[in-house]
Order: structure tokens, then sequence, then C-alpha cells
């Protein structure tokens, strides 16, 4: 969620497209908006309400400093992750 914010702010629905569209599958509004609260209320995201050009109003969120510097520790320990396993893999394919 934190890496699709840190491109540009979005709303929810735009949001989900994105992640959907980064093949993480759909994602139902009953599983974004309480992660989108909890980064919200943790003080990793920010979030204001827009009025809508031809719609409703939408309530924009952006990755605040505090999340960028989560989502660059956690990016660091995926790419530790990935890379161990990774090794097994190679080390399983090989026999």
């Amino acid at each position: 969620m934190l890496a699709a914010l840190v491109r540009r702010e979005s709303y929810g629905y735009e949001l989900a497209q994105s992640l959907d569209a980064a093949g993480l599958g759909p994602i139902r509004g009953g599983t974004l908006y309480p992660v989108l609260l909890r980064l919200q209320r943790t003080g990793m995201v920010t979030a204001q309400w827009r009025e809508g050009e031809a719609g409703p109003a939408r309530k924009y969120y952006r990755i605040t400093e505090s999340g960028g510097e989560v989502l660059r520790r956690t990016a660091a320990d995926w790419e530790s992750f990935a890379g161990g396993v990774s090794a097994i893999l190679r080390e399983v394919a090989a026999r």
C-alpha cells in the first residue's frame, strides 16, 4: 500500500485499481479501507477529502515522511528475505 502511494497520492478506488494492475489481484473495499485507516492512525499516511470533478468527494491518501521511512526499511527487509528464498530455490532447482 505504501509503495503504491510513494508514486503519488491517490484515492481508495484508484489505489485498488493500481494494486490490481500491479498483479496483486482485486482488492475489495472491506480490505482496503481498514488498512488505509490503520496507516492513517499510525501516521504513515495522511488523508484529505476533496471535491470530485464529476462526482462525489474523494478521500485522497498521501504517504508521510514516517511512512516513507517504514517503506524503506520494509523494502530492505523484503529484499533480504527474497534473496534467501531465491538462493534456496536455486539450490532445489539444481538437484
